[in-house]
């Protein structure tokens, strides 16, 4: 996707007035959790608390914020505060309740915002798409939706062509240093033209003990045929083996479209990253 801080930066420069609105505490079922955030200009929004009329009602009130004072005599409203049931009162059934806490931004809260949205940029899963082709690009214009840092990785240069804006592209005739060069946790999806290239990328990528999730594009015949390969000539053995996804996005739909396999193969790495953040925040309280 394109970074947090890049499109924070646009939406700031494009306006003199904006207002933050933060959920403060959340309370039984709600849209959002607390420290969810929005930032809201006269003419635009940036980001969400979860939408709906408890969303429309702090908008309004930033809104109104914004707006100058008609008179001297009336100061202005830096800080709001709105506590809202989500019952039928705002057509909300949720059942829970929601403290906003809104604030008008200054210089200092816009460089400590910017700062808060770099170290979140830092801290976004990376995934490797190995592999430019049609299912290669459908899965870029997926990720590029999502909070990660997507590279696709290729040895044909044209097949770079036409890529998403926020995916990152990378040309070489060594895919595999990539895997070797990734950061911790991160993801590999294997997709190239080439099976005996995907192979060697698959290979490298499970001996990679950190990888988050290893996938590879294919039918049960492919991965059979990988499996006899890494076995006896890639010196792999059946744990590592037993950690690749294949066929990547599973085998329940039924559809070999790019875009179908594309969104499926997306819910399965978010769901594989889900996992692994919970696995390691239940790690770090003991």
């Amino acid at each position: 996707m394109a970074t947090t801080t890049g499109s924070l930066k646009a939406f700031l420069d494009a306006t003199d007035e904006v207002a933050l609105v933060e959920v403060a505490q959340a309370k039984g079922s709600t849209p959002r959790e607390a420290g969810a955030a929005m930032l809201v200009s006269p003419t635009a929004i940036h980001g969400t608390i979860g939408g709906g009329q408890l969303e429309f009602m702090a908008i309004d009130q930033a809104r109104q914020m914004l707006t100058p004072a008609v008179s001297s005599s009336k100061a202005r409203e830096i800080r709001a505060t709105l506590d809202v049931p989500l019952g039928p009162e705002i057509g909300q059934c949720c059942g829970g309740r929601v403290e906003i806490a809104i604030r008008l931004v200054d210089k200092a809260l816009m460089a400590e915002l910017i700062q808060i949205s770099e170290a979140q940029d830092a801290r976004l899963p990376h995934i490797y798409v190995f592999g430019g082709g049609h299912v290669g690009h459908a899965l870029a214009g997926a990720l590029s939706l999502l909070p990660v840092k997507a590279t696709i990785v290729e040895t044909r240069a044209e097949a770079l062509d036409g890529m998403p804006a926020g995916v990152e592209t990378h040309l070489t005739s060594v895919p595999e240093e990539m895997v070797r060069s990734a950061s911790a946790g991160a993801v590999f999806v294997v997709l190239t033209h080439d099976h005996a290239l995907d192979f060697l990328i698959v290979a490298e990528a499970l001996r990679r003990k950190d990888a988050t999730y290893v996938g590879m594009i294919g039918s049960k015949t492919k991965k059979a045929t990988f499996r006899s390969w890494y076995l006896k000539s890639a010196g792999g053995n059946d744990a590592d083996f037993a950690r690749l996804v294949s066929p990547i996005g599973g085998d329940a739909v039924k559809d070999k479209r790019p875009a179908v396999i594309a969104a499926l193969a997306a819910a399965e790495i978010m769901t594989a990253l889900a996992a692994s953040a919970t696995a390691k925040a239940e790690a770090a309280a003991g």
